[in-house]
């Protein structure tokens, strides 16, 4: 006699193991301003010269040789005394912008940016064609992250000295800070016409073109940067992310590894040359950079779950669980691994632990549709067939469109013996999926179970 029930569950959602996407930023950014510079108190400047009277000699003699001696303590970053310097200079003659700028940068330099932010501001009052001092000012609000006064800053450096390239550079870095790429762009693209040999222009530019997705003028710009520079780890590593985002995966790979030859420590170039690897399906070679990158950085969780991503490519679930486990330890919220880990356990067949991580996961994100099909299939295989029906319709509700769900839950009612339900779910799975050989193989069984004789239409 024919065997009508329904086999027990059918794995169709959660034997896809690649899970990939935890990335960091596959860009990194060379956020470092440019153009901070002393005032030369021996270069003639629109400084106004300190008030004769009968001591000027001396005391003209005595502030040059403090602002020197303050410039001499920047050189050798020793800003304590420099700061000193400068304000002994001050004291002398508060009126000349020179030593109150330089003290200014000094602060800058010593990362007291509000202090330098009031000296930049005296100069600029005493002298307020001062371009540097504009920049300088533009350079201290950037570091505390106050980009709409750095841009107005730089702007106004701009209308002093048209040609100031590090004015532009950094105003670039301002716009691309807030996210404004376009203007990003335009700016750095001032700075290369003005200098065509700045390599941090190019970068800049290309990690710009990256962020708005155009990977080829990206591509172009990173190149340009590297002719410049052939040293430029940075450059080559955030290329061989733009050739990835093409799927480029060898011309990737190509430059990440020349990254890692000029920076052997460079631990998101091992990352991300995993990734390559990966996508690439040669998962022994993206182990092996992943172990790199986690030796480089044991904290790193996004290498341990991508590893453990790699292990499962490759049925060793011991190993992939305890990358997942590795993961979970250091961010006990992170859901992506709860969920690859219970993937893990339903491949060996313990459904307990998977439902157990798939629990987890869904505590951590409720609407992970995966998560509750992938628990109910747990559920179904455990024979507990009002938990697995329980979760299909939770997936259901979240996705109304998900034909595997419905065919599952009809799966689980057939198990309970409900037909006419089970012969539903797959009837709305059938008109999602016309093409749902599966389900219609699964509605003519539960017909030949009702003693349906128009069931060989579906089997």
């Amino acid at each position: 006699m024919q065997d009508l029930r329904p086999k027990l569950v059918i794995l169709a959602f959660g034997m896809v193991l690649f899970v990939l996407g935890f990335l960091p930023d596959r860009n990194e950014r060379r956020d470092v301003p440019k153009g901070d510079a002393l005032v030369d108190e021996s270069v003639p400047s629109n400084s106004p010269a300190p008030e004769a009277d009968e001591n000027d000699g001396k005391k003209r003699i005595r502030y040059a040789a403090l602002v020197r001696q303050g410039d001499i303590h920047v050189g050798n970053r020793d800003f304590d005394r420099a700061i000193s310097d400068y304000s002994e200079a001050i004291q002398l003659d508060p009126t000349n912008a020179i030593a109150l700028h330089n003290r200014g940068l000094a602060y800058a330099n010593n990362s007291q940016y509000d202090e330098a932010i009031t000296d930049y501001s005296e100069a600029i009052r005493l002298d307020p064609t001062n371009a540097l001092a504009f920049h300088n000012r533009g350079l201290a609000y950037a570091n505390k992250r106050e980009y709409d006064r750095a841009i107005s800053d730089y702007s106004e450096a701009i209308r002093h000295d048209p040609k100031d390239v590090n004015a532009f550079f950094n105003r670039g870095l301002a716009y691309g800070n807030k996210g404004d790429n376009d203007r990003a762009i335009s700016d750095y693209s001032e700075a290369i016409r003005l200098d065509p040999k700045d390599a941090n222009a190019f970068f800049n530019r290309g990690l710009a073109y990256g962020n708005k997705g155009d990977n080829d003028r990206a591509i172009s710009d990173y190149s340009e940067a590297i002719q410049l520079d052939p040293t430029n780890a940075i450059a080559l590593h955030n290329r061989g992310s733009a050739y990835a985002n093409k799927r480029e995966y060898d011309r990737a790979i190509s430059d990440y590894s020349e990254a890692i030859r000029h920076d052997p420590k460079d631990v998101n170039a091992f990352f991300n040359r995993g990734l390559a690897y990966g996508n690439k399906g040669d998962n022994d070679r993206a182990i092996s950079d992943y172990s790199e990158a986690i030796q480089l950085n044991p904290t790193n969780v996004v290498a341990l779950h991508n590893r453990g991503l790699a292990y499962a490519n490759k049925r060793q679930y011991d190993e992939a669980i305890a990358d997942y486990s590795g993961a979970i330890r250091l961010d006990p919220k992170d859901a992506n691994a709860f969920f690859n880990r219970g993937l893990a356990y339903g491949n060996k067949g313990d459904n307990d632990r998977a439902i157990s991580d798939y629990s987890e996961a869904i505590r951590l994100d409720p609407t992970n549709a995966v998560a509750l099909h992938n628990r109910g299939l747990a559920y179904a295989n455990k024979r507990e067939y009002d938990r697995a029906i329980a979760d299909y319709s939770e997936v259901v509700r979240l996705d109304p469109r998900n034909a595997v769900a419905l065919h599952n839950r009809g799966l689980a009612y057939a198990n309970k013996r409900e037909y006419d339900r089970a012969i539903s779910d797959y009837s709305e799975a059938i008109r999602l999926d016309p093409q749902y050989a599966l389900a219609f193989c699964s509605r003519g069984r539960a017909k030949q179970a009702k003693g349906d004789r128009t069931s060989g239409a579906d089997v």
